[in-house]
């Protein structure tokens, strides 16, 4: 008999960024972070955000591989209906037809390809 599997976790947290923020922020008010490091800390967190959006686009598609339908995946959108996951398949599926295409998409962008 195998082990169930633990569940999966998204590696970072609303919770973890709320806290770093709040940590930063205090030091920024002390004045222990300088300008140019906030500025690296903007192009840092404006990478880290696209790639949980390519994180979130991937994991859309292999729910959808999986069964889920448009009504169970329409509530994480933010909305009660399942025209913005609908929208974001139809845009996703113009550049991959499955998560592994999409998987194969963000190798290539991260080596340069």
């Amino acid at each position: 008999m195998t082990e169930p599997t633990a569940e999966p976790r998204a590696p970072i947290t609303e919770a973890d960024v709320l806290t770093w923020l709040e940590e930063t922020a205090e030091a920024v008010r002390a004045h222990e972070i300088p300008a140019a490091e906030l500025i690296r800390l903007l192009g840092e967190l404006r990478r880290a955000s696209a790639a949980c959006a390519d994180a979130s686009d991937w994991v859309l598609l292999a729910a959808r591989e999986e069964g889920a339908s448009l009504r169970q995946i329409a509530p994480v959108f933010g909305k009660g209906y399942v025209r913005a996951p609908a929208a974001r398949l139809e845009k996703l599926h113009r550049q991959a037809l499955n998560s592994d295409q999409w998987l194969e998409i963000l190798r290539q962008r991260s080596s340069g390809v």
